[in-house]
């Protein structure tokens, strides 16, 4: 039986952003078959007690952009911890994933999305520049943003959400095995063991 990872994130997440690859390699190197689920941050912080980041108290801010730039450097993932366009509304990004079928699809667009907020200064909340990710991930980008825009893939934004809140997601990104929640990027060490039965 494959093994599964259910993988709740947001696409304007810069820990998301910073494990997104490294989280496939693990996942390819175990055999694992991910469930891509974006969710909708804003309602699971005020049920988890979690803060948008400009309202967190300033030590924190500070030290958030610390950990932003060790990692970075640490990973030589290439990061603008002041991008130009954060935070943005997620929204549009968000359902294109989801809309854009198969998990290797939402993957890639996921990917798209991170990069361009994180390492590529592109506003991922304007339709054109959602559209221009969508075409450099190979996709169609008129058909997806269509369908992105129907009731059911709200829908199942919200179910992703609402399966979240139910599974005790709290923050992004948040890796599930085996029903064992692992947050954050820096745990991904942890996951990798898990699904090599350490």
């Amino acid at each position: 039986m494959a093994k599964t990872i259910d993988y709740y994130f947001s696409p304007m997440s810069p820990w998301t952003y910073l494990g997104h690859a490294r989280f496939q390699e693990i996942a390819r190197k175990h055999g694992a078959v991910v469930n891509p689920k974006p969710v909708d941050y804003g309602r699971i912080f005020p049920l988890s007690g979690g803060l948008p980041v400009a309202k967190r108290p300033p030590q924190r801010q500070a030290y958030r952009l610390v950990e932003l730039q060790r990692w970075s450097d640490y990973l030589r993932v290439p990061l603008n911890i002041h991008p130009k366009y954060f935070p943005y509304d997620a929204q549009l990004a968000t359902l294109a994933i989801i809309a854009a079928g198969s998990a290797d699809k939402a993957m890639k667009l996921a990917g798209a999305f991170l990069r361009g907020c994180w390492a590529e200064e592109r506003n991922m909340a304007d339709e054109a520049e959602v559209a221009t990710a969508i075409r450099g991930a190979g996709l169609n980008s008129g058909e997806l943003l269509t369908l992105a825009k129907t009731p059911e893939i709200e829908a199942r934004y919200q179910t992703f959400t609402d399966e979240a809140i139910a599974r005790q997601v709290f923050g992004a990104p948040t890796y599930v095995y085996k029903d064992e929640l692992f947050w954050g990027q820096d745990r991904l060490e942890f996951l990798d063991r898990a699904l090599a039965g350490a």
